[in-house]
């Protein structure tokens, strides 16, 4: 049997940024482009970890930081086997995702950045009410901290931005950095 020649490198685009601010909707545009383009991707969503491969782990620090080392795990065997891995979790502290990042090495961290005020109005999930009225505890951005990356690979400014701005500045940078044709 031959060697199988891997064809392209894989990375892990990891998107961060307070809940509402538009990690999800911009990383299924550019799983869509991807896709479309007959890209290998894959998606973790930080929800729908959640509900699966970290169901049981709470909002403690610790528990973030363990959420975030397993959704780390699993995105770096994807990366290493060619895939394009699109992450979409808060990730709300700056010392676990420079943890993920140099485990994964293929990295591209996109800040995806709208002010509290905004991520509050649009409230898709309505845990902002929640959070404010005392029902969640440990909330990013309003009782928890949300430490801003110091210098992102990409960051969208979602509340002046198109979407179809934000995800273009994602997929120039995956071609600067060579994971795109």
């Amino acid at each position: 049997m031959g060697q199988i020649q891997m064809k392209r490198r894989g990375v892990t685009v990891w998107f961060t940024g307070l809940s509402g601010a538009g990690k999800t909707t911009i990383s299924k545009a550019v799983e869509q482009e991807l896709r479309s383009q007959g890209y290998l991707v894959e998606v973790l969503d930080g929800d729908i970890v959640r509900q699966n491969l970290t169901k049981g782990l709470g909002f403690s620090k610790e528990d973030r930081d363990e959420n975030i080392r397993r959704i780390g795990f699993v995105a770096h065997l994807l990366t290493r086997n060619g895939v394009i891995v699109l992450v979409s979790a808060i990730s709300p502290y700056r010392e676990i995702r420079r943890e993920v990042k140099a485990k994964i090495g293929d990295f591209v961290e996109v800040f995806v950045n709208a002010p509290l005020e905004v991520c509050e109005k649009r409230d898709v999930k309505g845990l902002y009410k929640k959070a404010r009225a005392g029902e969640i505890k440990h909330f990013t951005g309003i009782d928890d901290p949300y430490e801003i990356p110091t210098n992102p690979d990409v960051e969208c400014h979602t509340d002046i931005e198109t979407e179809a701005e934000s995800v273009a500045k994602v997929w120039q940078k995956l071609q600067a950095f060579g994971y795109l044709d």
